[in-house]
């Protein structure tokens, strides 16, 4: 995810670092997949500036909840996590209907990544304006994206319209790397919002 969501990570993918002295996470890059989770792959980008798709920084990091109050978007107040064994849990706030998205397949999905300690968001495409395209299930994103669209361990696959909120422990996330210069510090755990909109 150039600027977005998550198997490896997301400017890991290129095999660059995050520029000192930047702020925001990238949306798309958030999510790509770390050395740590998954093989360095870029996925494409409409991005000039190949350093770019590196920078995991991009959207104002705030507190709360970023799904309360967006039209069409279910509270996550109440929402009571189911645990697998790999250790991911989830929470569907919404059920899909329709095709369930398949190994390699070009996906679009929206987002809100927060840290689990604080709930501070480091990213988010509904900030963009513009969802989050990518191949799941191919290391393009953090392992617990993959895992948590594509099912596993008990847990089911999404479904287009779907909303499911995820809390990945960093082993499944970026492990004991820092991203952003330190916006995602080692070793954390991480909450994200995500609405599966169905093929890119």
């Amino acid at each position: 995810m150039p600027a977005t969501a998550l198997a490896s990570s997301t400017f890991a993918l290129s095999g660059s670092r995050p520029r000192a002295g930047l702020r925001h996470v990238r949306g798309r890059e958030a999510l790509r997949a770390s050395p740590a989770t998954g093989p360095s792959r870029s996925a494409p980008t409409s991005e000039a500036d190949p350093s770019r798709r590196s920078a995991l920084l991009s959207g104002a990091v705030v507190a709360g909840s970023a799904w309360i109050g967006r039209p069409g978007i279910v509270a996550a107040a109440d929402c009571e996590f189911q645990s697998s064994p790999s250790g991911l849990e989830f929470c569907d706030l919404k059920e899909g209907s329709g095709p369930e998205p398949t190994k390699g397949a070009k996906i679009k999905a929206h987002y809100t990544g927060r840290l689990d300690s604080n709930g501070k968001v480091f990213d988010s495409s509904y900030d963009r304006g513009s969802p989050l395209a990518f191949q799941v299930g191919v290391g393009q994103v953090i392992k617990g994206w993959d895992m948590g669209i594509l099912g596993t361990d008990g847990i089911p696959p999404m479904k287009p319209g779907g909303q499911r909120k995820l809390r990945i422990p960093s082993e499944l996330a970026y492990g004991s790397r820092s991203v952003g210069g330190g916006l995602i510090p080692a070793n954390s755990v991480l909450v994200f919002d995500v609405e599966y909109l169905g093929l890119a």
